[in-house]
């Protein structure tokens, strides 16, 4: 019960920073908009199904670079000490977690809509598993990005590291990720993606257990 209202609690206050401030959630809307209208711009359509997945794809990853990343990162060391003094480890990462999560489905959803907007020669045939892929995305993205974050954060040069951290993790995740939505681009029936939400759900639940794991050891230095 304590760990919930810990979590509760610190979910409310980034809730709070962020609404005052929309930083993050202005920069990576920028981002997304003016990646898209670019592509537009040097494309003009995408024809090929392949090409329209793929490059959704690419501009989800960095826009979850830019949103997630920020978690820990732009914390200074008094604002780090005076959570620690509030609440647990566990709970300052759940939170981090649960609110990167929230913030990614929010703009995966808007950067779909606004895709599918701009590049309208195109549909996915089946966008309802489409945008269970997306959903699955934007938890995966955060789930690896918030740990290597955290990591990051405690060492010298963080963004350097993090690039360097989360490339073998969020590599397989991604191949996970384009083959579940080539599958909703190809019309295949649900049962063949079944395989690849599990493994999408395993990596999640393990990416979290292993921070949950090491991120108390990391807090206390």
């Amino acid at each position: 019960m304590q760990l919930a209202k810990e979590v509760k609690y610190l979910i409310h206050k980034e809730i709070l920073l962020e609404w005052r401030s929309k930083y993050t959630i202005n920069g990576v809307l920028l981002y997304v908009v003016s990646t898209i209208f670019t592509c537009y711009l040097s494309f003009v359509s995408l024809g090929d199904k392949l090409t329209w997945n793929a490059l959704f794809w690419v501009i989800m990853l960095f826009a979850s670079i830019n949103g997630v990343s920020k978690s820990f990162l732009q914390e200074n060391k008094g604002q780090q000490l005076y959570s620690y003094i509030l609440a647990s480890p566990a709970a300052i990462l759940i939170s981090k977690t649960i609110y990167n999560t929230l913030l990614m489905l929010v703009l995966t959803t808007i950067a779909l809509g606004f895709y599918a907007l701009v590049f309208d020669t195109f549909t996915p045939p089946d966008l309802g598993m489409y945008y269970i892929a997306v959903i699955l995305g934007a938890i995966s993205f955060s789930t690896v990005f918030t740990m290597v974050s955290a990591i990051s954060s405690k060492a010298g040069n963080g963004g350097m590291l993090m690039a360097i951290l989360s490339f073998p993790i969020i590599i397989p995740v991604l191949i996970l990720l384009i083959k579940l939505a080539k599958n909703a681009v190809d019309g295949l029936p649900w049962e063949n993606s079944l395989d690849d939400i599990g493994m999408l759900v395993i990596v999640n639940v393990m990416t979290v257990a292993a921070s949950l794991l090491l991120f108390p050891y990391l807090w206390r230095d």
